[in-house]
């Protein structure tokens, strides 16, 4: 059993003002546009809208200090420019939407702190060098579904922030670098030290070549896991939803009673 947005909104606060809610999760409840979310959250920092019914986000209020937006499962094919309210954006989900096009997805340019992006199962994932017209469009990005450009998955240091990997990488090439100089000039003469960097050049693509492989087999399996772990949450949010609304349902046969008995206790009390 669904629930509108505005009357989900209005159950997940529990007596809280609007600017003091940091966290909000509509999770399932039916609307085909935004309805009951103003800019009232102002301080509002995560925002999940899964699996609700969006076809548009015309109306999407402006909110700051929104960091992190799931939209997935929704039927939105393009509007995007009407997430610009939300500047601090650092992770958007868009997966399982109707988004064709790379071209949709331009209006995130002008999101400069925009780190993170999913669009998994959505049709444009299918498109020719999807992934590096995605990271050219988007020259922030770090990571699109999971992965950055280099087929490396983000694990929890850099889901945080905190990224060394660019000067790990800087650290390996001059360590190669030193080795190949080490070799050549342990042998007798200059013919045998190119042969012999060549030869670790070649094995180093080598390498790079497996590892492409072994990343490439990690992604798949990874989306295999996301794929199970995505069915597995929506059958948790939807047991969830169910007892929200028994929860009101049982609420309102609670008033019903009361009102009940304030009548009969002014009928018994009437002279």
């Amino acid at each position: 059993m669904s629930m509108e947005m505005a009357k989900r909104i209005e159950l997940e606060k529990r007596g809280r003002k609007p600017s003091e809610i940091l966290e909000l999760n509509l999770d399932s409840c039916r609307a085909p546009s935004i309805d009951g979310l103003t800019e009232e959250y102002s301080e509002l920092e995560s925002l999940s809208l899964i699996n609700v019914g969006l076809t548009t986000l015309k109306g999407f209020p402006s909110l700051p200090k929104l960091q992190k937006l799931e939209l997935s499962d929704n039927r939105i094919q393009s509007g995007l420019q009407n997430l610009q309210g939300c500047p601090s954006l650092t992770h958007l989900s868009l997966s399982g939407n109707k988004i064709k096009e790379i071209d949709t997805l331009r209006p995130l340019k002008n999101f400069s702190e925009l780190k993170h992006l999913d669009l998994f199962n959505c049709e444009v994932t299918q498109l020719d060098d999807y992934r590096e017209q995605v990271f050219e469009l988007l020259p922030n990005l770090k990571y699109l579904d999971g992965f950055d450009k280099n087929d490396k998955e983000a694990d929890d240091d850099e889901e945080d922030g905190e990224d060394g990997s660019e000067n790990d990488d800087d650290e390996e090439d001059e360590e190669d670098q030193d080795n190949e100089v080490i070799f050549a000039n342990s042998l007798p003469s200059a013919e045998g030290a190119a042969a012999t960097v060549s030869s670790q050049k070649k094995k180093r693509k080598s390498s790079n070549y497996d590892g492409n492989i072994e990343g490439e087999q990690l992604r798949t399996e990874f989306l295999r896991f996301e794929r199970e772990k995505h069915e597995e949450m929506k059958e948790y949010r939807k047991r969830k939803l169910d007892i929200l609304e028994e929860m009101l349902q049982l609420q309102r046969r609670s008033t019903m009673a009361l009102e009940l008995i304030a009548t009969k206790c002014q009928s018994v009390n009437s002279p």
